[in-house]
């Protein structure tokens, strides 16, 4: 699909989501929110609790770092323990000292306080933030994320990473949002591919997407033409129905 949408890229941070113990609900989340706002995701990566691999991620992702992307939004790995890195890691990748921002630790003792929470040195780990970097409001446990250049640095919680997303959503650079329809075929998806193809080459900016399934009926496909264009998506959707005999 051709566009000149701002460009983005979802790095997960953990070696939980490589050894299988956990399923990721943060990226599939932001993939829909960035769709919608017309922000191009055009990569996921995951990476494990390892401070030289995060480092050559940001680096080969963050295009304020020679990378291929206007943004990048992480998650996961800037909690209260040990193996909780990224904020060590981004520090090192932005060549910028990671110090206890004042505002952080702020925000976070009101929030501890008010709940008669004792304020520990791991708690207060959480409020080492890079220099230069602003901070991302986090209304659900207080400890903030934080951006640097094209990097969101967000929590990997998922009630905390949708809070965060929120904070910063309205301050992204957006485009056209995506124009989508489907088409449902009860054909398998081997008889539909020369159809798609041509209507795929008559609609060079379009992405159309063809996506098998099974059922009680038999065999069928799902054919998804996506586009910033709506009044092209639409044509396209109409030859295929054409050619589709629907």
């Amino acid at each position: 699909m051709q566009s000149d949408n701002p460009t983005a890229a979802i790095l997960l941070i953990g070696d939980e989501f490589l050894s299988g113990r956990t399923r990721d609900l943060n990226a599939h989340h932001l993939a829909g929110v960035l769709n919608a706002i017309g922000i191009d995701l055009r990569e996921i990566r995951v990476v494990a609790d390892d401070h030289r691999a995060i480092v050559d991620a940001l680096r080969a992702l963050d295009r304020h770092l020679g990378g291929a992307w206007d943004m990048v939004f992480s998650s996961g790995g800037i909690g209260p323990t040990h193996d909780d890195i990224t904020a060590d890691a981004v520090a090192d990748a932005y060549g910028a000292p990671l110090e206890l921002n004042p505002e952080a630790r702020r925000v976070m003792e009101e929030h501890w306080g008010a709940r008669g929470v004792e304020i520990t040195a791991s708690r207060l780990r959480m409020a080492r933030i890079p220099r230069g970097a602003t901070l991302i409001r986090n209304a659900v446990s207080a400890a903030p994320g934080f951006s640097i250049g094209g990097l969101h640095v967000m929590a990997g919680v998922p009630s905390v990473f949708r809070s965060m997303v929120e904070t910063i959503v309205p301050q992204l650079a957006t485009g056209r949002p995506v124009q989508s329809v489907s088409i449902e075929v009860l054909r398998p998806e081997s008889e539909v591919a020369d159809d798609l193809r041509a209507v795929a080459e008559a609609h060079p900016a379009l992405s159309l997407g063809s996506y098998p399934f099974r059922d009680e009926r038999g065999y069928g496909t799902n054919v998804v033409v996506r586009g910033l264009d709506a009044a092209e998506v639409g044509r396209a959707r109409a030859a295929l129905m054409e050619r589709f005999g629907a």
